[in-house]
């Protein structure tokens, strides 16, 4: 892969898709992790108007820490980049308690942590339409299309995705192409909706690279995991039993999270039915 020719045609993508919907440029959330780093690296590299905001939630330090550092490094090398800091905890705090959840174990926690999430979207549409901004969505392959691990109407509500077709491995190349820093490279991958430390791997059971293995596997071999039989597919016994098993937790997450990845279902009414009286 030229990382070279990606990061040119990336960029060109955002300039071009901006300039021909008469909008100024880009607004992005940078969360400390690598995928908003990468973005918002990108959004910057176009010379249009870019403006990175951190959103902390009760945001663990380290994170923040990453964040505040990226936007500094990407504002002191562009001219064109602002930034900004919107602390979103006592907004959350007082959103969790007028909706007075009836506390249901785990479904309550994550819907706080989706709120979380969806609080930020808003911000951030709040800002785009006030400056005349593209909303930049920061999902890579793996999260956007393979497992579902985006926030509906959160992080997944957003303009464009300009990192949405690369791989997780592919996200790193082109990071550390664009200079970002070793810190969030060499950081956990997170989505940051928890008070506690879990990270990606932790909720989703896999690796992003076991996790690509196993959508590219899946791809190979035309596996639709609804109808086909695994063992009916020449090589599913030569995988390993944690290929197996991470082969079983993609196909799991993607089908309970399907509803995210396909568009909203309309109820089409025929012609018979406006007919009757």
């Amino acid at each position: 892969m030229n990382l070279s020719h990606l990061d040119l045609h990336i960029t060109n993508w955002l300039h071009n898709y901006a300039i021909s919907n008469a909008l100024n440029g880009f607004v992005v959330g940078v969360s400390g992790g690598v995928d908003s780093a990468l973005t918002s690296s990108l959004c910057a590299s176009t010379g249009l108007e870019t403006h990175l905001i951190e959103l902390p939630i009760h945001q663990d330090k380290s994170q923040s820490e990453r964040a505040i550092s990226h936007m500094k490094f990407l504002k002191e090398k562009y001219d064109n980049v602002k930034t900004q800091r919107i602390d979103l905890s006592d907004v959350f705090d007082n959103l969790s308690s007028t909706l007075k959840l009836e506390i249901k174990g785990n479904n309550t926690k994550l819907s706080l942590a989706n709120t979380r999430a969806r609080l930020r979207m808003t911000t951030l549409y709040g800002h785009a339409q006030n400056h005349g901004l593209l909303v930049v969505g920061t999902g890579n392959k793996i999260e956007d299309f393979g497992v579902g691990f985006f926030t509906k109407y959160g992080d997944g509500g957003v303009d464009i995705s300009p990192i949405a077709d690369l791989y997780k491995s592919e996200v790193y190349l082109l990071a550390r192409h664009k200079g970002v820093s070793k810190s969030i490279l060499d950081a956990a991958p997170t989505d940051g909706l928890w008070d506690d430390q879990r990270n990606d791997e932790d909720q989703i059971g896999a690796s992003y690279e076991e996790l690509e293995k196993a959508m590219k596997w899946s791809k190979n071999n035309e596996w639709d995991h609804s109808r086909n039989n695994l063992n009916t597919i020449e090589g599913y016994l030569n995988l390993t039993e944690r290929e197996k098993e991470v082969l079983m937790i993609f196909a799991n997450h993607q089908k309970i999270n399907a509803h995210k990845m396909s568009p909203v279902p309309v109820c089409k009414v025929p012609s018979i039915v406006r007919k009757l009286n």
